[in-house]
């Protein structure tokens, strides 16, 4: 098995939110965290040089493949902010419908800056993702 390359980090939140470029992002990043804090309740942690998660979960999947991961988080991307949304977004087209404009992977969604979408669906987004993987997972604060 490989291991996984997403890892839990000592490295400073408020350190790198600092650090993020151009400022459009950086002050994106600063409402993001605000939001992440008060929606989980929980203090961010670094994953990896550039993910910002906060909670994690252990799983293991069918494969035998096991892991812990962030339960939910941003990462303030040059290209776009990039949100993880555990565990993806089935169930979740009516909040998708009413976002504004986004692009969505796996268990990511893809935002130029916030003030292309409705904030009150994002936190929607983020407290439903949170919900679905709490049904599946247990989850710990980081």
């Amino acid at each position: 098995m490989t291991e996984a390359k997403t890892k839990p980090t000592s490295a400073d939140v408020a350190a790198f939110i600092a650090a993020v470029e151009p400022k459009r992002r950086h002050d994106d990043a600063l409402v993001l965290d605000e939001m992440f804090r008060r929606i989980t309740g929980w203090a961010p942690r670094m994953w990896g040089p550039t993910i910002i998660g906060y909670g994690q979960y252990a799983y293991t999947y069918d494969s035998g493949h096991s892991g812990t991961a962030p339960a939910t988080g941003f990462s303030p991307r040059k290209a776009s902010l990039s949100l993880y949304i555990m565990p993806g977004y089935d169930d979740m087209g009516d909040m998708l419908d009413r976002l504004g404009k986004h692009k969505i992977g796996k268990s990511c969604l893809y935002i130029n800056k916030l003030d292309d979408v409705d904030p009150a669906v994002l936190e929607e987004i983020i407290r439903a993702g949170l919900d679905r993987l709490g049904r599946n997972w247990p989850i710990e604060p980081s």
